[in-house]
């Protein structure tokens, strides 16, 4: 599970616009899994090639990056590396849900109950390698740059931004500003109506801009205490502690000068221990596993051209997508980026 900050986080929302002539490192896990859950059938089932291969992936990646393209934005997607072994706990509980859950998506599909196929459907999304590595291939072809974490996708997209390399950290998770990024956008990559899970009410999403700085300046804490409290709430390598939501986190890390005051406020209020030693998880998050490696030509690698019939092919070719809307927008593509080109010789 990802920290719950959406309470505290000062945020506003934007237009992709103002990300014009911006780059920003997206969390590449993050928005495949947003994909993969979104773009499927009425009954849950994937769009697949006729081979059976998972395309959702592929068109959902295809079409956003162009529109992010075409805005002016420069993304760079950051792919996960090695998960923490704090994390196993989580990774463990996650695969027990998505089994149990694509149990129910059969049953529901063969008892004709498609809403609730679909919702199950949705809930068994998983990741696998190759999703990883046509996800890599596409975007080579395509001449946007990607970047492979040595552990936490997240944590290298923030370390970029600190760096410089990027303007903003692109993620729908939280945990990115416990990571410490200047700048998070969520929302770049499914703005847009969404029916909301379970009801027929659709809402209209939109892209939204979290400031770290104007955050823990208008929280008056420190990205220390910002960290406490994602603790306190839960993050994706501890449980949080039951019963205490974001503003009892908030009073309790401003009463406290350390973790251990924190452990024994806890034990004391709410006769409970946490999972794991929180010692570990705080300095997760101040120093997080990051590398320089695949940075070091990243201005050159935004201006990489894309291979129009390599991306074709492999659209078409091997994935059974329409070659007249592929064309449409790989020439749309190729368009933007030799713009861009133009504009930065001048």
């Amino acid at each position: 599970m990802s920290v719950d900050l959406s309470k505290l986080a000062v945020k506003r929302k934007i237009t992709l616009q103002e990300l014009n002539g911006r780059v920003v490192a997206i969390d590449a896990f993050n928005v495949l899994y947003q994909f993969l859950t979104i773009i499927r059938g009425p009954d849950g089932t994937p769009l697949m090639d006729k081979k059976g291969n998972v395309t959702s992936h592929l068109s959902g990646l295809l079409y956003r990056t162009i529109e992010l393209v075409e805005n002016g934005i420069k993304p760079i997607y950051v792919f996960d590396g090695l998960p923490s072994t704090l994390k196993k706990k989580t990774i463990e509980a996650r695969m027990k849900r998505r089994n149990e859950a694509m149990e129910a998506w059969q049953h529901a599909k063969e008892a004709g109950e498609m809403e609730d196929a679909r919702k199950y459907a949705q809930q068994s999304t998983r990741i696998n390698k190759y999703v990883i590595e046509s996800s890599r291939q596409l975007l080579t072809y395509m001449g946007i740059p990607f970047v492979n974490a040595p552990g936490e996708g997240e944590a290298e997209a923030c370390y970029m931004c600190r760096k410089g390399v990027a303007y903003a950290a692109a993620s729908q998770d939280y945990d990115t500003l416990l990571f410490g990024s200047p700048i998070v956008v969520r929302n770049l990559t499914i703005s847009g109506r969404r029916k909301l899970p379970g009801k027929n009410i659709y809402i209209n999403i939109e892209p939204e801009m979290v400031n770290l700085e104007e955050t823990l300046r208008e929280l008056k804490l420190s990205q220390k205490q910002l960290i406490w409290i994602g603790i306190l709430l839960g993050t994706d390598f501890n449980d949080g502690i039951k019963g205490v939501g974001p503003k009892t986190a908030m009073k309790i890390v401003k009463e406290a000068s350390s973790v251990s005051d924190i452990e024994r406020y806890v034990k004391e209020k709410y006769k409970a221990e946490f999972d794991i030693d929180i010692r570990e998880v705080e300095d997760l998050f101040l120093n997080p596993e990051v590398s320089d490696n695949g940075l070091e030509d990243m201005e050159g690698r935004l201006n990489d051209s894309p291979d129009r019939q390599a991306i074709i092919d492999f659209m078409c070719k091997e994935h059974d997508f329409s070659v007249d809307r592929i064309e449409k927008f790989v020439d749309k593509l190729s368009g933007k980026r030799t713009s861009a080109k133009q504009q930065r010789l001048f």
